[in-house]
């Protein structure tokens, strides 16, 4: 029997079945459903590896001869480091600034193999482990290390995929184009003509990894029991570490990563995610399609190409916001290799190995403290960082809350969308190597993804400010999102003690209006569902307060000219004096004519189908509940000014007859 496999023209995704063609001998044939990650016959159940840190202290605890020369290999060079720094301390010098020594660790972990190069990765987004400094430093820390040699990744692949390279694939680069420290890519070209990148991992990876992770566990546990200057969970950390990079290890899990990026994002405009070959992916080979692009950095090259590298950042921010905020699924490692210009200009994500999510709570809760960074409520920061877990609930909050006035003290008077993500980080890892805070794993590598994003953009375009990209989405999730804790967050925005800030309400608008997925009948059906209901009741009373006052200006003019002429029919003398709106009035009809304009210049706003709409809402209970509202108020805002006004003109006529009979009898 021979098994031919059908390459599929359209993308698996994960779970989707892939068909191949069973011919027998004698010439029929059949289609059989096979599982996507096991098509090839040959190929055994893949091993499942998992960090289990009791399971390799029980390994090593049993070969001390092993651990103690591994130890003593990584001993000298890390005692000449700390001997260092101790003579340095004694002379004076404050290391904890002392950029060459920042050099020299990054050095150092480079030369102390893959597990230490992780660690310090990991380590440059700590910044309540690390001084700013050394911080800096750490996030230069390179991967890239010689290859092994083709004998052992042509084995691997053998091993791996049940046949040779050369009957898997029609040609494999003679060597690796690219080493890092988890493994080697080849080009490669399939059977069936695909072009495609066939990683393979380093020999003895795991064993590496595993005694540098038991031995460095050991030391973080006695880390945490003597030093009190350490609040943060060392094991705790260094699990997580364990945890992710056994999942970079197993490419199998890697694949899945690239499969699941591609159902929650590859539908956005100009993203592409690579396919990944199942039928040529195992735990230490990974296949993928081959992607043919420039790096973003490479500036002159994709000018050339006649692409627009700005777009790309701008479509790049946007991914970004909907992988952090949306559904928290997210790309750690977006560095320059790692997001490349294609041939038809759209922005390819590479590398699945180091994913990362966040939870709804942590979402909404980021989405929060941007609304307090706005609204420069920096007690309301604080607690969110509480909320957040990077301070527990007994921290006193009373130093935190004025540091974090100082953070943004430059940005006082400059809006959000101005501040630049890197300025304020560091600003706030400083803040948090002074005080407790203990940074979730989790933020880390929001940081470090942001952090990398916008320095890829800035070395496009200095004056690219991703937050001022970021806000569009921000303020569209804040309009439209029906979750209470956005609705709490809209709330606190639009309102300052009681009081409706128009002008808040318009720049939401302006910003939603500018992105892309922010659509006018969405914001309408969803606004008015909102208003009409008993979560949106708050805003609905103070809305429908500030909505009348604003009709009550524009009504003056009306109601003064009914009561003249009503005046002068039952006999009063009235004078013609058109009142004038207060200044704050005049000030609302304003912000009301600019939210129309905004509107009308929003996506999905269509005059022609408006008529139709409104009659559909005019139906709606909510509608209707919000229109007797409106009405109720200003019938009894219309009818109290009648009564003043009708008063009022009597009392003057009363007060000049008086004053004519006075003169009279004096007379």
């Amino acid at each position: 029997m021979i098994v031919k496999t059908l390459t599929p023209t359209a993308r698996t995704t994960e779970g989707e079945p892939h068909l191949s063609e069973v011919v027998p001998e004698n010439g029929t044939s059949a289609l059989v459903i096979r599982s996507p990650k096991h098509i090839t016959a040959q190929k055994s159940e893949p091993e499942t590896i998992r960090y289990d840190p009791d399971e390799i202290r029980e390994h090593y605890g049993n070969r001390p001869l092993q651990v103690l020369q591994r130890i003593c290999a990584v001993l000298g060079p890390t005692l000449s480091f700390v001997f260092g720094l101790w003579w340095d301390n004694r002379r004076g010098i404050v290391v904890k600034k002392d950029q060459r020594r920042a050099v020299q660790l990054r050095e150092l972990l480079t030369k102390l193999g893959p597990a230490y190069i992780k660690i310090g990765q990991a380590l440059s987004t700590r910044p309540d482990l690390v001084p700013p400094t050394y911080l800096e430093e750490l996030t230069r820390l390179q991967d890239q290390l010689p290859p092994f040699a083709n004998e052992i990744a042509y084995q691997f692949i053998e091993e791996e995929l049940g046949a040779p390279p050369q009957e898997i694939y029609a040609e494999l680069s003679p060597q690796p184009i690219a080493a890092a420290s988890l493994g080697q890519v080849y080009k490669g070209k399939l059977k069936t003509g695909e072009e495609v990148a066939v990683k393979v991992q380093r020999p003895d990876l795991r064993e590496r990894i595993t005694i540098d992770l038991y031995i460095l566990r050991n030391l973080a546990a006695w880390v945490k029991n003597k030093v009190k200057r350490v609040r943060s969970d060392l094991v705790g950390i260094l699990d997580e570490l364990g945890d992710r990079i056994f999942e970079e290890m197993d490419y199998i899990h890697e694949g899945e990563n690239a499969e699941r990026f591609f159902e929650l994002y590859g539908h956005i405009k100009d993203i592409y995610v690579p396919k990944i070959y199942w039928e040529y992916t195992n735990r230490r080979v990974l296949t993928m399609e081959w992607i043919n692009g420039t790096k973003l950095t490479q500036t002159k090259e994709i000018r050339d190409q006649g692409i627009d590298a700005r777009y790309l950042i701008e479509v790049g921010v946007q991914c970004s916001l909907r992988q952090l905020l949306e559904h928290g699924f997210f790309h750690a490692d977006p560095h320059p290799g790692n997001l490349l210009a294609t041939t038809d200009g759209k922005l390819a994500y590479l590398d699945f190995g180091m994913m990362s999510e966040v939870q709804p709570p942590q979402r909404y809760g980021l989405i929060e403290a941007i609304v307090h960074v706005v609204n420069r409520d920096f007690e309301g920061l604080a607690n969110d960082y509480v909320k957040l877990d990077f301070l527990s609930p007994d921290t006193d909050l009373t130093p935190i809350i004025p540091a974090f006035a100082r953070v943004f003290a430059d940005a006082q008077g400059a809006s959000v969308a101005e501040l630049n993500i890197k300025s304020i980080t560091d600003e706030l890892s400083a803040l948090m190597y002074e005080y407790p805070f203990r940074v979730p794993p989790y933020y880390a590598l929001i940081i470090r993804s942001l952090v990398t994003l916008e320095g890829i953009a800035i070395y496009i375009d200095p004056n690219f400010k991703v937050l001022s990209e970021a806000y569009p989405y921000v303020a569209k999730r804040l309009l439209t999102d029906p979750s209470t804790e956005l609705r709490t967050s809209l709330r606190d925005l639009l309102f300052k003690e009681g009081k409706f800030r128009w002008n808040r309400l318009e720049n939401l608008l302006r910003n939603a209006k500018k992105n892309q997925d922010y659509d006018f009948n969405l914001v309408l059906n969803q606004g008015i569902e909102f208003l009409s209901s008993e979560r949106g009741s708050f805003i609905r009373d103070k809305l429908v307060d500030e909505f009348v006052n604003g009709l009550n200006a524009l009504g003056k003019n009306v109601l003064h000219n009914f009561t003249y002429v009503l005046r002068e029919r039952v006999g009063l003398t009235a004078v013609n004096e058109t009142p004038r709106p207060t200044v704050e009035q005049q000030q609302t009809l304003e912000h009301i004519k600019r939210i129309l304009n905004i509107l009308r210049e929003t996506r999905g706003f269509d005059p022609v189908q408006l008529a139709p709409q409104l009659a559909q809402l005019l139906v709606n209970p909510g509608v209707q509940r919000l229109g007797h509202q409106v009405t109720n108020r200003l019938a009894q805002k219309a009818t109290a000014r009648l009564i003043r006004e009708l008063l009022a003109a009597e009392e003057v006529n009363f007060s000049k007859a008086a004053g004519f009979d006075s003169r009279t009898i004096g007379e």
